[in-house]
């Protein structure tokens, strides 16, 4: 056992430790809504928007958090505006809002000469420098997720199974359906310090599919992508101190290899005798 417990020795880790399983808290609270409402394309998209907020925010000095919030902002309020065409489909408002953030914020990066390092940390997340500020950001993010879920559970399962009995209950749908987009964003400003844009993704989809795929109440497959989400920062955080290899990366890599796991599992346990 003294493998498993020499890395959280350190004291950056044991932050780190810390700052993983609240993205994790996070990312089951908002990901279980993901997964059962399908908006997953969203999510991705909405991680990579953040670019220019970041980017410009970075340059000019001012606090990347803010610039990562009004980014995503402007990215969710284009996806729902343009959404409202009939003529096109919502993938369509994601799609083009993708490339066009994603493009903006490359050539804002282009004409920084010193934005290499920060671009690495955007992407990639840098858990190993987690500190007391980040810590407290993540708490709050979590309690703000847990109380619109809890307050908003009944439209959000409604608007995940079936919209249109919702607009017949009178849960006001498209209201739910922001809220969830509003949960999204929160989801992805509060973690991308820690796991980064690209990897914030993985903690946001693997845990809520790899729980899925054993449990049908909403309730259970939350508590499930925690659990996977938790297990995935500490195996991650070991295998990344003994391997040498980057810790973000390595936490969100453990969490796909659950998935799988999961549905190898849950395949097998299908599979007549």
């Amino acid at each position: 056992m003294q493998w498993l417990l020499e890395p959280f020795g350190v004291s950056f880790v044991r932050r780190a430790l810390v700052g993983g399983v609240l993205v994790s808290l996070v990312c089951a609270l908002v990901g279980t809504w993901v997964v059962l409402r399908g908006m997953a394309f969203l999510g991705d998209a909405v991680s990579h928007g953040l670019l220019p907020g970041v980017a410009l925010a970075s340059l000019t000095g001012q606090s990347i958090l803010l610039g990562a919030a009004v980014s995503a902002g402007v990215m969710v309020a284009g996806i729902s505006l343009i959404g409202r065409s009939p003529q096109l489909s919502r993938d369509t408002a994601i799609g083009l809002l993708f490339v066009g953030m994603l493009s903006v914020g490359v050539i804002v990066v282009s004409h920084s000469d010193s934005f290499a390092v920060d671009l690495t940390g955007f992407l990639f997340g840098d858990v190993l420098a987690v500190g007391p500020a980040d810590v407290a950001q993540l708490a709050v993010a979590l309690a703000v997720a847990a109380v619109v879920s809890l307050l908003g559970h009944r439209a959000f399962v409604a608007l995940a199974f079936d919209p249109r009995k919702a607009r017949t209950l009178g849960l006001r749908p498209a209201l739910a359906h922001a809220v969830l987009l509003a949960l999204v964003t929160l989801a992805i400003v509060a973690s991308f310090r820690v796991v980064g844009t690209l990897l914030v993704f993985g903690l946001l989809i693997a845990p809520p599919a790899a729980a899925v795929l054993w449990a049908r109440r909403i309730g259970t497959i939350m508590l499930g992508a925690a659990a996977v989400g938790c297990a995935a920062t500490v195996l991650g955080l070991v295998v990344s101190w003994h391997g040498g290899t980057a810790a973000g990366a390595t936490i969100a890599a453990v969490a796909v290899v659950l998935f799988f796991l999961s549905a190898l599992a849950s395949h097998l346990r299908g599979r007549p005798a």
